[in-house]
């Protein structure tokens, strides 16, 4: 029988940030991110929409990946951390991140994911809505 896997799946969305349109600081803050997880880092992309414009990006790592996609005309950025095990700081990720974006968490849902053996699915439920 293969033994059942875990992950956390942490999403929050970020207001008041800056530094959004820069490419090189965007790509700091991911790589913050996976070394206060403790995560190891495979491949950094990320792709600029043009001057003043938005950044997607992603961080591969062993564990999994961590996103963002920003929107400097809000203020605004979308972060996405899935590590597998229960080993890694998904809060040290995401206060790495809002950091460096001198942001604030205006919304964090944890999701907990399961898979391989005879695991099933069982979401904690908890999210946090946070006022801006």
């Amino acid at each position: 029988m293969t033994q059942a896997c875990e992950g956390q799946h942490l999403i929050a969305d970020l207001a008041g940030a800056s530094r959004l349109t820069e490419v090189d600081h965007v790509e700091r803050c991911l790589l913050a991110a996976a070394a206060a997880a403790g995560a190891t880092v495979l491949e950094v992309r990320l792709h600029s929409f043009g001057p003043g414009q938005g950044v997607t990006g992603v961080a591969l790592l062993a564990e999994s990946h961590i996103s963002i996609h920003t929107w400097p005309e809000y203020g605004s950025a979308c972060i996405d951390i899935f590590l597998c095990g229960r080993t890694h700081d998904l809060d040290a990720a995401l206060a790495a991140i809002t950091a460096g974006l001198a942001a604030t968490v205006t919304r964090r849902s944890v999701l907990t994911r399961n898979f391989g053996g005879e695991a099933r699915n069982r979401p904690t439920g908890e999210q946090e809505c946070l006022s801006a």
